[in-house]
């Protein structure tokens, strides 16, 4: 497999030549090697040559190969290993913003919960500001850590107004949520809206994701909204950026 890779070398680097001038040297690579990996069609978990032979064949130093290796690796191409070599990642679970477990069933995966914990507890100050109610209110608070077909993908920090859901812990924690609102309380969830940021993994969220310390993740900030406008939930979702990608849809208005 790995001489797949290597076989397409003169041509791909043929077509990319040009933009040596103006394109950074690890970004050249990195281009190069994303080409060679689409048109040699590698399995998932199919090795890349050595860094060493990739070096001589490249023309480049280690640094600047594994800088386009970084490149590739925060893109899910591929993935390294301190001891094996960098391997072909599986393509990314694409899921829209919405119920965890519903869009990975439509990816056509298992989705799955595993509950950390859950308490009843009075709203801080960010909490209250997320649910917009007033600080000390009532809420219900669990982390869980979300799995597509048993591969950790996201931990989920949600809160949920305790007025609207009463002894909402005592129910299903191992699904969607969503539907334990819907159905439950017969609750109409109307509108959701959320801000995504880049971030850098602490050690416990990369623990739990089974990524390396420092690695790169998506934080959700979610608000999820009934019929009659009141903020039911308020969550803080944090995803593994080389596994996901966040797919967010809106109307296009006349702004």
């Amino acid at each position: 497999m790995s001489s797949s890779l290597s076989s397409v070398a003169t041509e791909v680097t043929h077509q990319v030549a040009p933009a040596k001038s103006r394109v950074p040297a690890y970004m050249r690579i990195a281009s190069e090697l994303r080409a060679r990996i689409e048109a040699t069609n590698l399995a998932v978990g199919a090795p890349i040559p050595p860094e060493r032979e990739l070096c001589v064949e490249l023309g480049v130093s280690r640094m600047t190969l594994r800088r386009a290796l970084g490149v590739l690796e925060r893109e899910g191409r591929v993935h390294r290993d301190a001891t094996r070599g960098t391997f072909i990642s599986e393509p990314r679970v694409r899921l829209r913003l919405g119920s965890f477990s519903h869009e990975v069933a439509r990816a056509g995966r298992q989705p799955g919960a595993e509950l950390f914990w859950a308490e009843e507890r009075r709203a801080n100050d960010e909490v209250a500001v997320g649910l917009g109610v007033n600080p000390g209110h009532p809420v219900y608070a669990l982390r869980r850590l979300r799995r597509s077909s048993g591969e950790p993908l996201a931990v989920e920090t949600t809160y949920y107004r305790a007025d609207l859901v009463p002894r909402l812990l005592e129910g299903d924690l191992s699904g969607s949520l969503w539907d334990e609102v819907r159905t439950r309380y017969r609750l109409k969830l109307a509108r959701t809206s959320a801000e995504l940021e880049v971030v850098v993994l602490d050690a416990e969220n990369s623990r739990h994701l089974g990524t390396r310390q420092a690695a790169g993740g998506l934080q959700l900030t979610r608000r999820t909204f009934t019929e009659s406008g009141e903020c039911v939930e308020y969550a803080v979702d944090v995803y593994r950026a080389d596994r996901v990608s966040l797919i967010i849809e809106r109307a296009v208005d006349a702004e």
